[in-house]
């Protein structure tokens, strides 16, 4: 992230200190804002390892007295050109084959977690920001629309290809884009698997703020500045619409669950179309 004029510290607690492999947070103590910035090693996914370190680092935001002032989390990316391009792939297609559901449900339960927790401001009123720079496919969209709001740079690629290799996007897509679009626009996007850019999702009211290419962290401290000067009023609609329309974890659990048993039925054909996708993946980083 750009230097700014804020005081940063890294992290420094229960012993670790950066020993994060997949992902890099740094805090500005100022603004009460923590920037988690995915790293996008060995490919651009939500790793095991990812996922492991997120759901650390997001308890500890939660819990831990020496965090309470953070009133923002930001999430990025440092890999140009992506945010996230969703699951493990490779992951699925050696569960599947193996036959391993539990194996399968508990990564898919640890995404739900995640997502949750980032939907719910942790259950402590922090504002989620997602900055989307890059593609964000799969579960990388669905990580984006999860937040409260999303800021995304002209050139950015948003969608769910999962239809194309006979399955959907099962960690949250349709919880989260049904509220934001409603449940039959959500349905057709889902089914189309088509990829849409920044500036379609800003008309479909999904990207929150739109901006040029790298002025995207300027645009999370603008923002950021606007919300402090009615952050009252703000918090406060974000409760009321949660009540209004909850996303709870178990409907996301179920909808997973539906998830998890539809692709312990893909075929070869349809695994061999993921597995292509995971050398897309590969090559993209280098």
């Amino acid at each position: 992230m750009k230097q700014q004029s804020n005081t940063k510290h890294t992290l420094r607690l229960e012993g670790h200190l950066n020993e994060y492999t997949s992902m890099n947070v740094h805090y500005e103590d100022v603004l009460g804002l923590a920037w988690y910035c995915m790293k996008g090693k060995p490919r651009p996914c939500f790793t095991p390892q990812l996922l492991d370190e997120t759901l650390h680092w997001l308890g500890q935001v939660r819990q831990e007295k020496a965090l309470s002032h953070i009133k923002y989390i930001a999430v990025a990316s440092s890999s140009p050109g992506v945010f996230n391009l969703g699951g493990d792939l490779a992951l699925f297609c050696q569960l599947i084959r193996s036959k391993n559901r539990h194996a399968l449900m508990a990564y898919a339960t640890s995404c739900i977690q995640a997502v949750y927790l980032f939907h719910t401001g942790l259950d402590k009123g922090v504002t989620t920001i997602s900055l989307v720079q890059g593609d964000a496919l799969g579960g990388g969209f669905e990580t984006a629309i999860s937040g409260d709001v999303i800021i995304a740079e002209k050139g950015a690629k948003m969608g769910m290809p999962e239809i194309l290799f006979n399955l959907f996007p099962g960690m949250g897509a349709l919880s989260f884009l049904s509220r934001k679009i409603g449940i039959t626009q959500a349905e057709k996007m889902i089914l189309s698997g088509r990829i849409s850019s920044a500036e379609e999702m800003f008309d479909l009211g999904i990207v929150d703020v739109l901006v040029e290419q790298s002025e995207g962290e300027q645009a999370v401290y603008d923002y950021i500045r606007r919300e402090n000067r009615s952050r009252n009023g703000i918090q406060a609609i974000r409760r009321a619409k949660r009540h209004c329309n909850p996303v709870s974890y178990e409907e996301l659990e179920a909808i997973t669950s539906v998830w998890v048993d539809a692709a312990m039925q893909l075929t070869s054909k349809e695994l061999r179309m993921m597995e292509r996708l995971v050398k897309k993946q590969v090559q993209k980083m280098r």
